[in-house]
């Protein structure tokens, strides 16, 4: 009968921990500001993507340029067909982000993404291109976000109805 409550009074202590943990791993801080503009830190589960739009969003960044790397759970990369101008997407779980590039403007008052990328998995095959989502897998990812104090747009462009950035022209 005791050793029966000791167990039980130990399962309750790790689920308690257990659940505090999870609650302290949620409140991590996920970037910092730096001298050139911000560091992310990202963490296993996290939406790159969602949360590069978050920082632009909450710190009213009028646009960057990006860097990064880290391990992805899923990366998934589009190649765009100029003929049928949409992307055609591939997804790739459990890979390592060699390289992560890319910019944020804005269209429409909302921040606008653009990002490719290298990817390479256990047998270090490489595959590359236009990222359109990208999720954090075990262990973190790092983007270094360098802002500039011009804000720039993206605008469709037509024939190839794609979003391009606009900029503005030198006098």
């Amino acid at each position: 009968m005791q050793i029966h409550k000791i167990l039980v009074a130990l399962m309750l202590l790790l689920t308690f921990n257990l659940a505090n943990a999870q609650k302290i791993d949620k409140e991590k801080c996920r970037y910092t500001k730096t001298n050139y503009g911000y560091l992310m830190v990202l963490r296993e589960g996290d939406n790159v993507l969602e949360l590069i739009e978050n920082i632009a969003k909450e710190q009213n960044i009028p646009s960057a340029s990006f860097t990064g790397i880290g391990f992805a759970q899923d990366a998934t990369f589009g190649f765009y067909d100029f003929g049928e101008k949409k992307f055609h997407p591939k997804t790739f779980n459990k890979v390592e982000m060699g390289s992560i590039t890319g910019s944020i403007a804005w269209s429409d008052e909302k921040p606008s993404i653009h990002m490719h990328g290298v990817a390479t998995d256990n047998k270090f095959d490489a595959y590359g291109g236009h990222i359109l989502a990208l999720k954090v897998g075990t262990g973190s990812m790092e983007i270094y976000i360098t802002v500039n104090n011009e804000k720039l747009e993206r605008k469709v462009e037509q024939p190839l109805n794609a979003n391009v950035l606009q900029l503005p022209c030198l006098k």
